[in-house]
């Protein structure tokens, strides 16, 4: 048999020639969360509910479009993609009916992709459950099949959705991850998980809603790898594993007290109910909510406001026609009432709640609190899922991705720590999502605060540029450790990290100027290149992001690529000054000529769909690179050897990198490293090394086209180490402004405030 193209060892990636690997990648992508057809962002109002004849094909891009985005991405260095898709995508027709249309698209795609030499991974994706829970995810009948009523839910605010919201333009940014804490999720995530033990009544086809909505959930995504599996040319090659669920949640699990909000709860904003709260309103009680925002120290209340559902129910009427779906629910499962309240948590007659703390306890009286959660709960869900995958895929490497920011399950030494398994967490700076501004004087250490590190949050506060980009490294780092502490020697890659671009009221896109996301992008790379992690997915990769919308989805925009902005230059010549003054090198560079947008206009399709830019775009031609500097970057490919430790300094553009090898390089298996052009055109390269020779070059190794610019090393064993040196540049906007004109980047470096 002939070795995997990409295999685990221990703690790192390793290719056919026993390299260790590096994964650079990105998701893509997030329009995925909603169909093409009715094209339904969640801005669009309109079809929103015609949800069973929907389709997701052409998500994330149409076939006849993918060669110009995957050339895209890896001249941007990526030899990595997160596949979005969403269960919704499958079987959105019904339970048990698969859409085979957009199996064969999907199977199309990842089938292009392997001319550029990407790794993918697959990722079922979900965000609050559905996109009629305010998210993406799962199809409509499982809301229905849980005796809910979306369209009921902004009245009763068991949802919030953009698509119903009255002026969907005004629909707070960020406020869709509250719905995590709202009825709809509440009682899907609780039932989805732990059905058997807390809703017992719930019957459905003679099933418990858990086993029900778990095993058509686990029988959609195997069917996807079975046809992947009869494709013959997809797995390994390609597709060289899957994710499990992105971000579970417990949803009521572990609660304490339905009357209070938990200490736990990190994230309030708009009206905060308490559990009690989103159940009386749930069965159409007026309640008096608190109301949140989220400021830089983060939430904080403002008030409070009524919510009057005015008696309509979020759940299903009585006389509601149960048989649309050919399912049969159980008669001891009744339609028109309250889950809980048939499960006695509380009284409808007097509105008492009889058992506030009910979600605490198990059947047999084991405690149940987030540890429960994830070490029996979720791992039940992830043993089975990695059962139904590998039943079909059988070397396919498990991305296991626990609660986002919680201690992963203690599995390390038991029969669940498998040679396969990679933890994925995920990390965002949350001071910078939330606010949507990059705050260069100071940030917080929110890892430390929910692992209890600091007696106050007070002094989670660090101060400085240094202590910001340190603060998240160390955050990474911490999470890293953690997996290896509780789960056990494996890989570590970051499935999701980013940063929002309409920072401070989307000054970019007036101005064209990016600093304050460069530096924001910046700093999540350093904590990438410093943590000690084997690679990341940054979040995301969007084709029809633009200014006025975004990512296209609840007011989030994280994409690195826009059609209002201005690509980063294809060749290195492109839109720069001459530099006559070439770095002295040991070794001459091979003057092989680069491939520019010319020479890939006659060679890739063109593609189908021309992106326009928005009205709020300012003059593309003046416009900065959308923070391209910060994250085309250079990057380990492949490394004979171990790598000991990498980094990129921006601002001086330097890059080193330390390795440790115990036999040294072959003639044809050198270490690789990706050289961006736009950062080390070859007449600029400076290269140092401690022992060896190299070479850069730009070659025919992807796709036949010399898409990406590498450096090859060549040493013998033993530690080493590697420093290249590259063009300085401005940094955050457009090249071809006046140089006098000193930059915003420039300006905050010389503060008093910056360097403290």
């Amino acid at each position: 048999m002939a070795p995997l193209r990409l295999h685990i060892e221990g703690r790192v990636f390793k290719d056919a020639k026993n390299r260790e690997v590096t994964l650079r990648g990105i998701n893509v992508g997030a329009d995925a969360k909603f169909p093409a057809t009715p094209a339904v962002p969640s801005h669009e109002p309109k079809q929103f509910f015609d949800a069973d004849t929907c389709s997701f094909v052409g998500r994330p891009f149409t076939v006849d479009d993918a060669h110009t985005h995957f050339t895209r991405l890896k001249r941007f260095g990526y030899n990595t993609i997160r596949y979005i898709f969403t269960w919704e995508a499958i079987e959105h027709e019904g339970p048990g009916k698969y859409d085979e249309e957009w199996i064969q698209h999907t199977i199309s795609v990842v089938r292009l992709a392997k001319e550029y030499g990407f790794y993918i991974y697959m990722d079922p994706h979900q965000d609050v459950w559905s996109r009629f829970t305010g998210g993406s995810g799962a199809p409509i009948w499982t809301i229905y099949a849980c005796g809910l009523n979306p369209e009921a839910f902004l009245t009763t605010e068991a949802a919030l959705v953009q698509n119903t919201w009255p002026e969907p333009a005004t629909f707070p940014k960020m406020i869709w991850a509250t719905n995590y804490t709202r009825l709809a999720c509440q009682v899907i995530f609780t039932v989805f998980f732990a059905g058997r033990d807390f809703a017992p009544k719930a019957i459905i086809d003679g099933k418990n809603i858990q086993d029900y909505l778990q095993e058509h959930f686990f029988d959609a995504c195997a069917h996807v790898a079975k046809r992947f599996h009869e494709a013959g040319d997809i797995e390994n090659e390609i597709v060289i594993g899957w994710e499990s669920m992105n971000e579970p949640n417990k949803g009521m699990l572990g609660l304490p007290d339905m009357t209070a909000i938990p200490s736990g709860q990190k994230l309030q904003k708009g009206t905060s109910p308490t559990a009690w709260q989103a159940i009386l309103l749930g069965s159409g009680r007026a309640c008096e909510v608190e109301t949140w925002d989220v400021g830089g120290m983060g939430p904080y209340k403002v008030g409070s406001q009524l919510v009057d559902p005015k008696g309509q129910k979020a759940w299903l009427s009585a006389d509601h026609d149960d048989t649309k779906y050919g399912w049969k629910r159980d008669p001891g499962w009744k339609l028109g009432e309250c889950l809980w309240a048939q499960h006695d948590i509380w009284d409808p007659k007097t509105d008492t709640i009889l058992r506030k703390d009910y979600f605490t306890r198990t059947k047999d009286g084991k405690k149940v609190d987030e540890e429960y959660f994830l070490n029996f709960y979720f791992m039940n869900f992830y043993r089975e899922y990695r059962k139904r995958i590998k039943a079909h895929h059988t070397d396919a490497i498990m991305f296991c991705e626990p609660s986002p920011f919680e201690i992963p399950p203690n599995i390390k030494g038991t029969e669940d720590d498998t040679d396969d398994m990679v933890y994925t967490p995920h990390f965002y700076d949350g001071l910078t999502l939330m606010t949507k501004k990059w705050n260069r004087f100071w940030n917080v250490d929110v890892v430390g605060v929910l692992r209890g590190k600091y007696l106050s949050p007070a002094f989670a506060l660090k101060i400085g540029e240094t202590a910001i980009r340190n603060c998240i490294k160390d955050q990474l780092g911490v999470m890293r450790q953690e997996g290896l502490d509780y789960m056990g020697e494996h890989p570590c890659v970051f499935s999701e990290i980013g940063i929002p671009y309409d920072m401070d009221d989307k000054y970019a896109y007036k101005t064209g100027d990016y600093t304050s996301q460069t530096l924001a992008m910046d700093a999540n790379h350093y904590g990438l290149e410093g943590c000690g992690c084997n690679g990341f997915t940054l979040w995301t990769y969007v084709a029809e992001n633009n200014h006025e919308w975004g990512d296209l989805w609840n007011g989030e925009d994280l994409s690195i690529f826009s059609a209002d902005d201005k690509p980063l230059p294809l060749s290195p010549h492109e839109h720069r000054p001459q530099n006559k003054s070439p770095s002295a090198s040991t070794v001459s560079l091979p003057q092989k000529p680069a491939i520019d947008p010319s020479s890939l206009q006659r060679t890739l399709s063109t593609p189908s769909i021309t992106p326009t830019p928005s009205i709020t775009s300012p003059d593309i031609a003046t416009s900065g690179f959308r923070a391209a500097e910060a994250y085309v970057r250079p990057s380990p490919i492949y490394t004979v050897g171990a790598v000991k430790s990498y980094g990129f300094d921006l601002r001086n553009c330097v890059f080193t990198f330390e390795i440790s090898s115990d036999q040294g390089t072959s003639e044809d298996v050198a270490t690789e490293v990706f050289l961006p052009e736009f950062h080390f055109p070859r007449e600029s390269i400076s290269v140092e090394t401690s022992r060896g020779k190299w070479t850069v070059a730009i070659d025919q190794a992807d796709c036949g086209l010399g898409l990406i610019q590498r450096l090859r090393w060549w040493h013998g064993p033993g530690e080493h180490k590697l420093t290249v040196k590259g063009m300085k540049r401005r940094l955050g906007i457009a090249m071809g402004k006046e140089e006098e004109e000193e930059g915003y980047l420039e300006q905050c470096r010389q503060t008093t405030c910056a360097v403290m």
